[in-house]
């Protein structure tokens, strides 16, 4: 008897997403299920090798966000990682209509990622945003923010390729949220290999006292310890 593997669209659109935006609300982070295989983590990570796939190729210690290196992918992008872009677009997007909603802002962001790239090029940003991620050991990601223009798309995810604990160690992902007129609040998530990890672009919808308010979030990388930690960055918006 053969059986068919899950595709990573379907493993996408399994996951519950009621539940999913219910963590998102409350931590402005949440770990979908599996999405894709070690065996699949695997070969997008080796991907990483072959210079024909990227635009540009960025060294965080030169440019002081960090140290550790990472690569933007042109919009010819592999298979996999377009299937996962395209088939989380539409999960994301409902979650984004809703945080809109609740901050009195403007939902831009059409049915289809295609329209909605369209528009981003339009508006200059016109360069691909998708990155593949490479820390070695006593490397990290300072806290920032993914903005590249006036086109923002709220929420992105970043893919595990390596297994913390046995690939490497360290390397946390961080997020950390400024309070109004309070200390701001850190949360650590390890990053499961194959698992996604869906996290606020910009800031999220906090409750107040006069409703609803932003609250602004910026994201990093603890120091890897020992290993390689290797990650797959999925931008819903395109670069100036």
């Amino acid at each position: 008897m053969t059986t068919t593997a899950r595709t990573p669209g379907a493993a996408v659109d399994s996951t519950d997403w009621a539940a999913l935006a219910t963590e998102l609300d409350a931590h402005g982070c949440a770990l979908t299920p599996r999405l894709i295989t070690p065996a699949e983590c695997r070969r997008i990570a080796g991907l990483y090798d072959d210079l024909t796939l990227f635009r540009s190729t960025v060294d965080m210690a030169r440019h002081r966000f960090g140290s550790g290196q990472y690569r933007y992918f042109t919009h010819d992008l592999p298979a996999p990682v377009a299937e996962l872009r395209a088939a989380l677009y539409p999960h994301l997007l409902a979650v984004a209509r809703d945080w809109a909603d609740r901050l009195g802002r403007p939902a831009p962001w059409p049915d289809s990622l295609e329209e909605w790239l369209d528009r981003c090029h339009a508006a200059g940003q016109t360069l691909s945003a998708q990155i593949l991620l490479r820390y070695e050991e006593g490397d990290w990601n300072a806290l920032h923010r993914d903005l590249f223009g006036d086109m923002v798309f709220p929420l992105q995810v970043v893919i595990g390729l390596d297994e913390q604990g046995s690939d490497y160690t360290g390397g946390e992902f961080l997020l950390v949220e400024q309070r109004p007129r309070a200390q701001s609040r850190g949360t650590s998530t390890v990053l499961k290999q194959g698992h996604g990890l869906v996290f606020t672009t910009r800031d999220r919808p906090v409750r107040s006292a006069r409703g609803w308010s932003a609250g602004p979030v910026r994201h990093g990388v603890s120091t890897v310890r020992s290993g390689l930690r290797r990650s797959l960055g999925l931008v819903f918006h395109d670069a100036a």
